[in-house]
């Protein structure tokens, strides 16, 4: 069984269509393992190629609300005043770290996209 590393997008196309051939081979025959060890190179190329990022925190909490049907006013329980609540919302005023607690464990938004640091706004206050 010979195969090479993924070294250019045509490589990569070729993988790809290779792999898409082999989508019926069975688990413990040479087609199956080569299936195993093709998707094992496309999964390390494209985490290099094609990072997946987590929205920005505003994003994130702009989605949350779209998707669960939440108004502003919804957010102060977790975010302060309605003031508050509009300057986040407006990048004017970054998460604290009470704030990014509260929405996790209040609305389940993940932590990983409260953190995320927003280059619009300066130093996290708390």
């Amino acid at each position: 069984m010979e195969i090479a590393p993924i070294k250019t997008k045509r490589d990569y196309r070729r993988t790809l269509k290779e792999i898409e051939g082999l989508m019926t081979a069975r688990r413990n025959t040479p087609e199956g393992d080569r299936l195993d060890i093709l998707v094992t190179l496309v999964e390390a190329w494209e985490a290099k190629h094609y990072p997946l990022d987590f929205p920005d925190p505003v994003a994130a909490i702009r989605h949350h609300m779209e998707q669960n049907g939440l108004a502003p006013k919804g957010l102060t329980p977790y975010l302060g005043s309605r003031n508050r609540v509009y300057e986040v919302l407006n990048r004017k005023r970054p998460l604290s770290l009470k704030m990014i607690q509260r929405l996790h464990k209040g609305l389940g938004i993940p932590a990983e996209s409260l953190i995320k640091v927003d280059e619009g706004v300066s130093a996290t206050r708390t």
